[in-house]
């Protein structure tokens, strides 16, 4: 399947976050050096799994890097923090190429002022609640819906960028199970 950005307005221009732009991209061949942050769209079976942090705002799930972690050994510990899940699976479709033009960088051990944010899908097993480790995200519910509550639930609070994500990982997922058959 040939998907273009050009389907998705929000991802297919630059994207402001604080002090941080973005640019998506579909090709995430970058340096590991570069990348971090890694990303998740989760599913459960058809299902997608949601995330709403303590202040109200729905949130996609992942997060930083700590020092010398490899992205994939982040994102099993994101998942578990985040969702109290466990990861099954994971397929990387895209990520930001980011420029922060902060004095520092966030944490002290990530590129920095240039850095990848790494996003993809993948399958977790819901097994407990979220970790809400004291120097994170606090999360106060994860939700398994349907793919238009996913995306309803992003574009309600002005999040286009995540709810363009969920939509885009659902096109690549049906297209992927198509191919499969």
């Amino acid at each position: 399947m040939n998907i273009s950005l050009q389907s998705f307005p929000t991802l297919s221009k630059g994207i402001v976050w604080g002090l941080v732009e973005n640019c998506f991209s579909l090709d995430y061949e970058v340096a590991e050096k570069s990348v971090s942050n890694i990303s998740i769209i989760p599913t459960v079976g058809d299902q997608y799994v949601v995330m709403k942090l303590d202040d109200g705002r729905w949130e996609l799930a992942g997060g930083t890097l700590e020092p010398n972690e490899h992205h994939m050994d982040a994102l099993v510990r994101e998942v578990k923090e985040e969702l109290g899940a466990e990861l099954v699976s994971y397929t990387l479709f895209g990520c930001f190429q980011c420029r922060s033009f902060a004095d520092e960088p966030y944490r002290p051990h990530i590129p920095h002022p240039h850095f990848v944010r790494l996003v993809g899908y993948g399958e977790v097993n819901l097994v407990e609640a979220p970790l809400n480790p004291p120097d994170g995200e606090q999360v106060i519910a994860v939700d398994v819906v349907d793919i238009d509550e996913a995306v309803g639930r992003f574009e309600q609070i002005g999040r286009y960028d995540i709810a363009e994500l969920y939509k885009l990982a659902h096109q690549l997922r049906k297209a992927a199970l198509n191919q499969g058959k």
